[in-house]
């Protein structure tokens, strides 16, 4: 995994090279970039790594010290179509209990991406994320499956007056989906989530260039919410999660990112994390062979 990372991040560094064009979430002007803890609206084939830490609650409610590696690919069946597939390799610490480590479930998903309006930068996608039970290690994996059919949507900002062209670069995107579980015995949950992002590359191209230099020129400050509230149970009512400030590096063939992880309350855990991501954009790296839709 580790060569792959570095294979990945080379093949980043080569792709800083080109300008920053076609990426797979695109409404007009709009490219939505791929976000970390919210997934962004857009159907492409693309391959994402991401390394994550944070300090959480675990399941006997002491606080634990989580270290992921997730890994994730997409692949378009048609145009607006896709199909994922991915899993991570978690590391958990506890002070007084052993050290617990491998592979979560395997995740499968489906994302359609329904409804998309050029002029007022608007996408719609629909979708469905399910944990195969049983497929992962006995020590992380849990042994049923959760389905999740989820609503993605995301909106740019282009389309405002000339009066308030300092917030054309402006966009959000959001996420909502039922959790459910196969095991009648484990708690149901509303997973949601949004993201505020200002694109500096949309700012230089479309509003004004005010002469940043690379590589600022091709950020995107960002700040994604990630939320879980539980519908069932004992938990029913109780939300957690992370609040995301970061920045998106991205050019034409892929993107880099790093987030800081705070918790949005108590229950949600104590101290910050992190998250760091390479996300590569198949569609437009090899647009003629592996990038390519199916049909």
């Amino acid at each position: 995994m580790r060569n792959a990372l570095t294979r990945a991040a080379f093949g980043l560094a080569i792709a800083s090279l080109a300008p920053l064009g076609h990426a797979h979430a695109v409404a007009g002007d709009r490219i939505f970039p791929a976000t970390m803890a919210v997934d962004d609206p857009g159907v492409g084939d693309e391959l994402d790594f991401q390394f994550g830490h944070i300090r959480t609650l675990n399941d006997d409610g002491n606080t634990a010290s989580v270290n992921s590696l997730s890994v994730n690919y997409a692949k378009t069946i048609t145009s607006n179509l896709a199909i994922s597939v991915g899993t991570n390799y978690a590391t958990q610490r506890a002070a007084g209990d052993p050290t617990v480590k491998g592979f979560d479930n395997l995740r499968l998903g489906i994302k359609y991406m329904a409804y998309v309006n050029p002029v007022h930068e608007f996408l719609l996608s629909v979708g469905i994320d399910t944990d195969i039970g049983g497929t992962g290690s006995k020590a992380i994996g849990s042994s049923y499956s959760t389905y999740t059919p989820t609503i993605y949507a995301g909106k740019g900002f282009g389309d405002l007056p000339e009066a308030l062209r300092w917030l054309k670069p402006l966009a959000i995107t959001g996420t909502v989906g039922q959790q459910t579980a196969s095991n009648s015995n484990v708690p149901n949950a509303l997973n949601w989530g949004m993201t505020l992002q200002y694109s500096l590359p949309y700012l230089q191209s479309f509003v004004k260039n005010v002469g940043l230099s690379k590589p600022f020129a091709n950020m995107i400050p960002i700040v994604e919410l990630a939320m879980s509230t539980c519908t069932s149970g004992s938990c029913s009512g109780h939300t957690t999660g992370t609040i995301n400030p970061g920045v998106i590096w991205e050019s034409r063939l892929g993107q880099i990112g790093l987030e800081a992880q705070i918790p949005a309350n108590s229950a949600s855990g104590h101290g910050i994390g992190v998250l760091i991501q390479t996300h590569i954009f198949f569609d437009d790296m090899f647009p003629h062979s592996v990038g390519k839709p199916i049909f």
